[in-house]
């Protein structure tokens, strides 16, 4: 059955998927980041997983549902990751307007979160056609969604505030 799903699976997807992991694998290495790139991707990862709720549940009784768990434990997600402390060593140098980040593997994790849970919720919405009309499902995959949404956002905004700390620091007003 598994070889059967792979083999339906259109080409693009693979093509997709190989984006991410290169993306999420270059940020396993120490690299420099400016602001628009820390913000162009969790902006595309987001959109990602509305676009997995909406294509899901957007045309079911459940869609209003499923926007409401994903905005809950993407405010939820985000309000816990943009609180935690930014890893040791991450910089911003206002003369460049780019951030020295570390490497960490957590970036690859969102993203390969989000992709397998499209995927995954794609085949099994294939197969029982009948659960993009359950709310039970609706919801936890939908919050699913949004917990990885919040964590790109949550990241995106701590980063952010480093940056207006910085910029207030060299130049005050």
């Amino acid at each position: 059955m598994l070889f059967q799903i792979v083999r339906h699976t259109p080409t693009w997807v693979f093509a997709v998927f190989l984006l991410l992991a290169w993306r999420g694998a270059r940020q396993l290495l120490t690299r420099e980041v400016g602001l628009a790139g820390i913000t162009v991707l969790p902006l595309a990862m987001t959109g990602f997983a509305l676009y997995g709720v909406a294509s899901a549940f957007g045309q079911s009784q459940a869609g209003l549902l499923a926007l409401a768990a994903w905005a809950a434990a993407a405010a939820a997600s985000g309000f816990w990751m943009q609180a935690r402390p930014l890893p040791a060593g991450t910089q911003y140098d206002p003369a460049l307007r780019a951030f020295l980040m570390p490497g960490s593997p957590w970036p690859l994790l969102r993203m390969m979160g989000i992709f397998l849970t499209k995927y995954v919720v794609g085949v099994t919405l294939v197969l029982h056609p009948g659960l993009a009309h359950d709310g039970a499902f609706a919801l936890g995959v939908s919050a699913l969604y949004g917990l990885f949404s919040g964590l790109f956002a949550g990241g995106t905004l701590r980063l952010w505030r480093l940056a207006v700390r910085t910029d207030r620091a060299v130049s005050p007003a």
